[in-house]
């Protein structure tokens, strides 16, 4: 055995026994409050790959897409037509097109009812709050009220909430924080529009 063998094995044996001990202390289960923030593309990607996860297993998803409600998406295709999963777009298309806080906060409040009654139905195992994180930037919802409905929910409900600019607020409230950020785009350095499959 090489000295270099030697070494990686010596090393992979104190991660083995440490990652036991970790293993064996994590004991709890509760329903996590998990964030997806941050500039760089792959937020409402993450959340809808542990959706999938969720229906893999048979479990109940719900979701409330907010915002994006004007751009028609590959996953609410997919995961609208599973048997369940209860897939709600309620956005009229991002700000900077709708131009109308009003309406914008009229259908905010539109989104946040279903995701309310989401919450209170023990039939769901996550529920995924699709942008409500740029609804919550520009106030066209209550912050406190968001924070005491996630702080009642049941004790094994998973809620994941995306978009940029999570209020500092609902950070100290989750449980797993995520922050993406972006390091190169086709977009903003070759002018690569956005493309089917990879953007929606």
């Amino acid at each position: 055995m090489t000295e270099q063998t030697t070494v990686h094995l010596r090393m992979k044996q104190r991660h083995k026994v440490g990652f036991e001990k970790k293993k064996a202390a994590a004991q709890k289960q509760k329903g996590l409050l998990i964030i997806y923030t941050g500039t760089g593309k792959g937020k409402s990607t993450a959340a809808f790959g542990m959706g999938l996860r969720v229906l893999g297993h048979n479990m109940k998803l719900g979701v409330v897409q907010f915002i994006k409600g004007a751009l028609h998406t590959g996953e609410r295709e997919m995961l609208g037509a599973h048997p369940l999963c209860d897939f709600h777009v309620v956005g009229q298309g991002y700000t900077w097109n709708t131009q109308d806080r009003s309406a914008d906060m009229a259908t905010a409040a539109k989104g946040w009812k279903e995701a309310v009654r989401m919450i209170n139905d023990l039939s769901y195992n996550m529920i995924i709050l699709d942008e409500l994180n740029i609804v919550l930037k520009y106030h066209y919802l209550d912050l406190e009220e968001v924070l005491q409905a996630f702080s009642y929910r049941r004790k094994m409900l998973h809620i994941v909430v995306t978009g940029r600019h999570a209020p500092e607020q609902l950070i100290d409230q989750a449980d797993l924080v995520s922050e993406i950020r972006p390091i190169k785009h086709p977009y903003r350095e070759q002018g690569i529009k956005a493309q089917q499959g990879v953007e929606f």
